[in-house]
């Protein structure tokens, strides 16, 4: 399911990135601000789902953001033995957005970051063959130039499989903590601005994807941005938090749950919803 059917074409996006709003106020909430109160009706705020993002996969632990193949074939056959379904990003959004009813019971998404190779050497055959839905977030900078980092075509081949979703990890990752420091407010807006419609931009024109959610890099989040991501045509965003998404949720930060190669019986099974979240 998609969220919205009207495409954000490169002039729409162009016009977005040229809108800055200088007020300070923007600026109020600050980093990891407290989230509005949910607007969905009473009884929908007890249904809690799993988002667990991923980084990279490989025969062996390289660094703390590597999980290995074998460990991810293994958690895939945990979740189908205890019956957790795995459901599309948009499955999720459209919950907590109040446009859609809740999802299966015990269920969770798959997503990924970054765009590394491994995505499409280790992880897609089982994808395939378990045949589960995967976002992926994408900075546009990466692709065809790092070394770590999948190709166009790639891309495009996963796209094509039906199975990835491709949305927006920015334009080159930036830490907007470290870069509202570095810079004036009214820089700071025009910087993030170009990180959230180029980033669309270039995937619309690259793969021909509308990028309707945004992972906000390092998991690092103002709230004062999230009017710009709204402007630039972005319905949604995920971060990190480690916990379990609700409704009471504020949409443009939905918690996700980092995947390492430690996360393993009662580690894994400690970040997916329990038996009681419906």
């Amino acid at each position: 399911m998609r969220i919205r059917n009207r495409p954000h074409t490169p002039a729409r996006l162009a016009h977005a990135a040229g809108v800055v709003v200088v007020s300070l106020a923007m600026f109020t909430g600050g980093l990891l601000a407290p989230q509005p109160a949910s607007t969905h009706p009473a009884g929908r705020s007890d249904v809690r789902m799993s988002i667990l993002v991923y980084h990279r996969l490989g025969p062996i632990v390289r660094d703390s953001m590597t999980v290995r193949t074998s460990t991810f074939l293994s958690q895939l056959q945990y979740l189908r033995e205890h019956h957790h379904p795995i459901v599309p990003l948009h499955t999720v959004i459209g919950y907590l957005r109040g446009d859609a009813p809740a999802p299966p019971p015990r269920s969770l998404v798959v997503t990924a970051d970054d765009g590394h190779e491994s995505v499409y050497t280790d992880m897609l055959p089982l994808v395939r063959e378990y045949k589960i839905p995967v976002t992926l977030f994408i900075y546009p900078s990466a692709v065809s130039h790092a070394s770590y980092a999948m190709t166009w075509d790639q891309l495009r081949t996963l796209r094509d499989t039906g199975l990835f979703d491709i949305q927006s990890h920015t334009y080159w990752h930036p830490n907007f903590a470290i870069d509202r420091r570095r810079l004036a407010p009214a820089a700071h807006q025009a910087f993030a601005t170009m990180q959230l419609c180029k980033a669309k931009s270039v995937l619309y024109e690259r793969l021909g994807v509308d990028a309707e959610v945004l992972a906000w890099p390092f998991g690092v989040y103002e709230e004062g941005l999230f009017g710009i991501a709204r402007d630039c045509g972005y319905v949604a965003g995920v971060t990190l938090a480690g916990r379990l998404a609700t409704a009471r949720d504020e949409t443009m930060a939905i918690p996700r749950f980092l995947v390492t190669d430690t996360a393993m019986g009662a580690r894994f099974a400690a970040m997916l919803p329990p038996e009681e979240s419906r």
